[in-house]
């Protein structure tokens, strides 16, 4: 019985604002150090999503343009 009273006291201290922003001012540069330290590993996730979009663009024009030609051709020959 004590234990959840402890316990809801202690959850009841970390609700107030005074603790929220104390708790959010600590870990503020470990958060900012952590986004810093990703960053690279960020911008090059985003590049190489960018290439493979305009890859796969590009493959289905070519496969579009292919199919486009090649019916073309098969209702030419027949």
């Amino acid at each position: 019985m004590f234990n959840k009273k402890f316990i809801y006291s202690c959850i009841d201290f970390l609700k107030t604002n005074d603790v929220k922003n104390e708790i959010k001012n600590i870990l503020s540069p470990l958060t900012d150090l952590i986004i810093y330290e990703l960053y690279p590993y960020i911008y090059s996730i985003i590049f190489f999503v960018f290439l493979i979009f305009i890859l796969i663009s590009i493959t289905l024009i070519l496969l579009l343009l292919l199919l486009k030609n090649n019916i073309i051709y098969t209702t030419k020959n027949v």
